[in-house]
């Protein structure tokens, strides 16, 4: 999947789960404040990435991935 193509999944995934607006997510948005989670959400915002990309996402990377932004490159790394 290309990069453009990955950013625009995540947008449509994410925003139709949380009821947020894509035009909302942008790159350097930080993802918990732009879909309002807590750390019970932000646990169900990493299973609907993972289901959806097949992509595990350790707790300890997780904590690296703060923006839209950093959250398409993980994916693109580790999607690959």
């Amino acid at each position: 999947m290309e990069k453009k193509e990955l950013i625009a999944k995540v947008n449509e995934v994410l925003a139709e789960e949380f009821e947020v607006e894509v035009s909302e997510i942008t790159p350097e948005a930080n993802i918990k404040q732009t879909l309002q989670l807590d750390s019970l959400s932000l646990v169900d915002m990493v299973a609907l990435i993972e289901n959806e990309f097949g992509v595990k996402i350790p707790t300890a990377d997780l904590g690296q991935i703060k923006t839209f932004e950093a959250l398409y490159d993980y994916l693109a790394e580790k999607g690959n």
